[in-house]
C-alpha cells in the first residue's frame, strides 16, 4: 500500500516519520508540493498525507488508487468533501494533539499582555528605563489576574484546559455559548462582555463566528480588557480590534492567526508592530512544540490503522 505527504516540512525537520513508515509498505516524502504537481505526486498512491496542499474536486476525479486522504490537522477546508465523499474517498483528520502546547501557548498571550510586557520592552529598548528618576517604570498599568474575569468561547478540550490554567491563576471563568448552537444555553459572548477582563477564542471559524468580535461588541468591553484569538484569523475583526487599540478601547490584543496565512500582502496587524501598543503578534505557532507534532504523527497512524481494520472487518 502505497502513501504520500505531500508538505512534511509543515511538520518540521525534527519530527520522526518512521511509525508512519511502518503503517504502510512505501511511503514517498516530498517537504513542500505545489498544487500543479499533486496529479503526478499521488499517481498510483492509495493514501494521501497532507496538511494545507489544496486537494481539488478535478484533482481527486483524476486519482483511481486513492481511498484515503490523511489531514495532519483539525481543519479539512483544503480539501473538497464533498467531492471525496462521492469519490468513495476517506478522509481523517487528527484532533487534540496540540492541546498543552495551545493552552500553553494562550496563557502566555494573557500574562505578556497582562504585563504590558511589549510596551515595557520597547520602553527598555528605548532607554527609558536607564535615564529613569528611580529604581522602575510604572508608565503603564499592569492587569493582575487574579480575581480577575475569563471569559472563553469554545468549551472544548482546549477551551477547557485555558480554563483550568487560569484558574490556577485564581481567575474567574465564565463560557460563552458558542454561535451557531442552537442548543447552547448559556450567556452569549454579547452579554458577558461587559463582565470580561480577558476574552479568549478557541472555536472553529463558522459564518457564525465569522467577526463574533466586531466593532460593537469591542464596544461593550472595559477599556483596559485583553483579548486573545488562538483559533482562527477571521473570529475577529482585526481592524476594528486595531482601531480600539489604538483608541485607548481595549487593554491589549493578542492573535496567534490571521484571515490568510502566510500573510504574504501583508496585514494590519503586523504593520501596527511598530508602534507603542499593547500588542502581539505571533506566527500561527500555538502548536508547534515537538510533542504536539510528534502527536499528530501519532494520531495519523492511528487514522491509517483504523482504516485498514475497517478493509480487514
Amino acid at each position: 500500500m502505497k502513501a504520500v505527504i505531500l508538505d512534511a516540512a509543515s511538520l518540521g525537520d525534527d519530527i520522526d516519520l518512521s511509525p508512519l513508515r511502518d503503517a504502510v509498505d512505501t511511503l514517498t516524502v516530498h517537504d513542500t508540493t505545489a498544487s500543479d504537481d499533486c496529479l503526478e505526486r499521488l499517481d498510483g498512491a492509495s493514501i494521501a498525507i497532507v496538511n494545507k496542499v489544496l486537494l481539488s474536486a478535478e484533482t481527486l476525479e483524476a486519482l483511481p488508487s486513492l481511498k484515503l486522504i490523511c489531514v495532519l490537522a483539525t481543519g479539512t477546508n483544503n480539501i473538497d468533501m464533498q467531492a471525496a465523499k462521492r469519490l468513495g474517498i476517506e478522509v481523517r483528520n487528527v484532533t487534540a494533539y496540540g492541546t498543552a502546547s495551545v493552552a500553553q501557548h494562550t496563557l502566555m498571550l494573557m500574562l505578556a499582555l497582562a504585563n504590558r510586557l511589549p510596551l515595557y520592552q520597547r520602553d527598555v529598548a528605548d532607554g527609558a528605563w536607564q535615564q529613569s528618576a528611580f529604581f522602575c517604570l510604572l508608565n503603564h498599568r499592569t492587569l493582575q489576574l487574579s480575581g480577575k474575569h475569563l471569559v472563553i468561547v469554545g468549551q472544548g478540550e482546549l477551551g477547557s484546559r485555558v480554563a483550568a490554567l487560569a484558574e490556577a491563576f485564581e481567575m474567574r471563568v465564565s463560557f460563552a455559548a458558542r454561535p451557531g448552537k442552537t442548543d447552547d444555553q448559556r450567556p452569549s459572548l454579547h452579554e458577558l462582555a461587559p463582565q470580561a477582563d480577558v476574552v479568549s477564542l478557541h472555536c472553529p471559524l463558522t459564518e457564525q463566528t465569522r467577526h463574533l468580535v466586531d466593532a460593537a461588541l469591542l464596544e461593550r468591553l472595559k477599556d483596559d480588557a485583553l483579548l486573545i484569538n488562538c483559533a482562527r484569523g477571521g473570529i475577529i475583526d482585526e481592524q476594528a480590534a486595531l482601531e480600539a487599540l489604538r483608541e485607548g478601547r481595549l487593554g491589549g490584543l493578542g492573535v496567534d492567526s490571521l484571515p490568510a496565512e502566510p500573510p504574504r500582502d501583508g496585514h494590519a496587524l503586523i504593520e501596527a508592530l511598530g508602534e507603542p501598543l499593547n500588542l502581539i503578534v505571533t506566527p500561527h505557532n500555538a502548536w508547534i512544540t515537538p510533542e504536539a507534532r510528534a502527536n499528530v504523527v501519532r494520531l495519523t497512524v492511528d487514522n491509517i490503522r483504523a482504516w485498514q481494520g475497517n478493509l480487514d472487518a
